[in-house]
């Protein structure tokens, strides 16, 4: 098989490195691919949604698989289809529930799927109204793309102002922020659920825990996170029986309603509080960095999985019990303003951990990194500490300009 990866951050490393491994597989296409995929395939510079169509048909690939959330807004799956191409991925009208925190929103209420209470404001003037009358502290998303990062937790008026006028006023996002949803704060855990949809069922992965925060103790500003653990320690079987009745469940029954099933990855972010599982947000897509300790724990061959999913059958998803740790290493500045450029040295020393760029790339002889999160460091064992011990002494010989990376990671 002949496959196309379209993305260039660890998440595509990891599925490269999981993909590279099946002999079925003779030759991978990466756009625009990173350090990792580069020794592993052809990396290509194809960008738009024609570029990359153009370019499964000339090299005649047997399948694609997207990343990212962008390309399958931009509605990539459609046309791949329309052009008879194999591609695994949601469809664009079922992208919005990823491009449009607005209308995941209205989703969830119309179909009784746990959500936090909330309000969607489309101009300046309304979302001032609104915070000035919501108890604190609250919660401000931009409602279109924002990599991650549109999302801030305000404790008081004064930092919802600041919010909304970065969002809507200052455009630091962009457009993602014309448009925003405020909503109740609830206490708890986050988890991350990943699922792989073959039009009518889905079928979902061990529960992760993803680290967005930029600092040790959840503290400072979001990321796209910062390492992940594998499977969820928090998360129980009376949690997962919750969601299953009160997200999955209905979130099946208003895909059928609204005719916007699909054969892709959905991911589930999720609050824990006391009184239940809640559903925060929609991914239309495998979550990063969550793949990168998803892959190396399931036993199944995901090539396996996906074209089963293409093909609309069923699928049982299994699992081992060893427990995966992924650290991720940042460049200074990061999620913030970040230099770039800068040679990764110690490689060589990285002994009991797999290595997955993510913000790198290969210039001659030399890895040089090229974005925020740079590199994924994904360690196995027995025990959360045994995989965690692995991959904090690899880190240590690891080393470019200002690198850092949190101290916490599945530190329980």
């Amino acid at each position: 098989m002949r496959i196309l990866i379209v993305g260039e951050g660890g998440r595509e490393s990891a599925l490269a490195k999981n993909l590279h491994a099946d002999s079925r597989v003779t030759k991978m296409f990466f756009a625009k691919g990173n350090a990792t995929t580069e020794s592993l395939g052809k990396n290509v510079p194809e960008s738009s949604v024609v570029e990359l169509r153009n370019l499964a048909i000339k090299e005649q690939i047997d399948l694609t698989i997207v990343g990212p959330e962008a390309p399958l807004v931009e509605g990539i799956v459609d046309e791949f289809r329309h052009h008879g191409l194999r591609i695994f991925g949601a469809k664009q009208r079922a992208a919005h529930l990823e491009g449009s925190k607005a209308f995941s929103k209205k989703f969830m209420q119309t179909y009784n799927i746990k959500t936090a209470s909330a309000q969607v404001v489309d101009s300046y003037e309304a979302a001032k109204t609104c915070i000035e009358k919501h108890a604190y502290p609250l919660v401000i998303k931009a409602s279109g793309l924002a990599g991650g990062k549109g999302v801030v937790i305000c404790d008081t008026l004064a930092e919802a102002q600041a919010t909304i006028h970065d969002f809507m006023i200052r455009r630091i996002y962009g457009d993602a922020g014309i448009q925003l949803v405020i909503e109740e704060y609830l206490e708890g855990f986050e988890a991350s659920i990943i699922g792989f949809s073959n039009g009518s069922s889905i079928f979902t992965c061990i529960p992760v825990k993803d680290y967005k925060k930029v600092s040790d103790g959840d503290r400072g500003a979001n990321t796209g996170g910062m390492g992940s653990v594998a499977p969820s320690p928090q998360f129980t079987q009376q949690h997962q029986a919750d969601f299953e009745a009160n997200i999955l469940k209905p979130t099946l029954e208003g895909l059928r309603a609204e005719l916007l099933d699909f054969k892709g990855f959905i991911f589930f972010g999720l609050m824990v509080t006391k009184k239940g599982c809640y559903l925060l947000e929609y991914n239309m897509r495998m979550g990063d960095p969550e793949t990168q300790v998803i892959l190396p724990l399931m036993e199944n061959k995901l090539l396996d999985v996906i074209e089963d999913c293409l093909d609309g059958k069923e699928v049982e998803l299994k699992f081992s019990d060893k427990k995966a740790v992924c650290l991720v290493m940042c460049s200074g500045g990061y999620p913030r303003n970040i230099e770039t450029g800068f040679e990764i040295h110690g490689l060589d020393q990285v002994k009991q951990s797999e290595v997955l760029f993510a913000g790198a790339a290969q210039r001659a002889d030399k890895v040089v990194t090229t974005g925020g999160r740079v590199l994924c460091l994904v360690a196995t064992g027995a025990t959360y500490e045994e995989a965690r011990e692995k991959v904090y002494k690899d880190a240590i010989p690891v080393n470019f300009d200002y690198a850092f990376y949190r101290e916490d990671i599945a530190k329980f």
